[in-house]
């Protein structure tokens, strides 16, 4: 399965690297460590929350594969039961 036709994906995964690349360049200058460290976590957010959607997109892919188009009521559940994936 491909994720690549999910645009949302390759923009978070943009700004991670882009992030990471704001990492490298701040140890490089030697910069403070409070400020690389609050860049090295704005990277670990940006990947958490590519990893929520990637696994999210995996998951609705599937389902829509076993079970072909859902009724609107048993969409509306499924949409209830991923609000919790957001604590993952």
């Amino acid at each position: 399965m491909s994720h690549a036709d999910n645009p949302d994906i390759l923009k978070r995964l943009r700004r991670a690297e882009g992030h990471l690349a704001s990492v490298v360049r701040m140890v490089a200058e030697g910069r403070d460590g409070l400020a690389i460290a609050q860049q090295m976590q704005a990277v670990i957010r940006a990947l958490e929350k590519t990893k929520q959607m990637l696994i999210l997109d995996h998951i609705d892919h599937h389902l829509g594969e076993v079970t072909g188009p859902l009724p609107p009521d048993v969409q509306q559940k499924i949409a209830a039961f991923r609000e919790i994936t957001k604590y993952l």
